[in-house]
């Protein structure tokens, strides 16, 4: 197989946090969209946050899109703790560790 046709573009998939204490908290189930690939130097970041959990949450915080591929969280703009751990957990479920 020519290694070109494993190069594609990334696309957003959809990710559903439905942890029932969250979903009874916040009254329904929660979306986001992460790229389902995403640049090696993301994966180097958390190689290297490995055993800092700041590091990571910082750098999936970075991963945490809307449905047109806009950062959620930035300078201004934070989520919950409780929602940010969770979709910490679930991006790291869909892309790997």
């Amino acid at each position: 197989m020519n290694l070109a046709e494993l190069s594609k573009k990334p696309q957003l998939i959809k990710i559903t946090v439905d942890k029932p204490e969250l979903v009874e908290k916040y009254g329904d189930e929660l979306e986001f969209f992460v790229y389902d690939r995403q640049p090696l130097d993301s994966f180097t970041k958390l190689a290297n946050a490995d055993k800092d959990m700041t590091g990571v949450t910082e750098v999936i915080q970075d991963m945490i899109l809307d449905d047109k591929g806009n950062k959620i969280v930035n300078d201004d703009k934070v989520l919950p703790l409780d929602v940010l751990m969770e979709c910490v957990t679930k991006v790291g479920e869909k892309l790997g560790k």
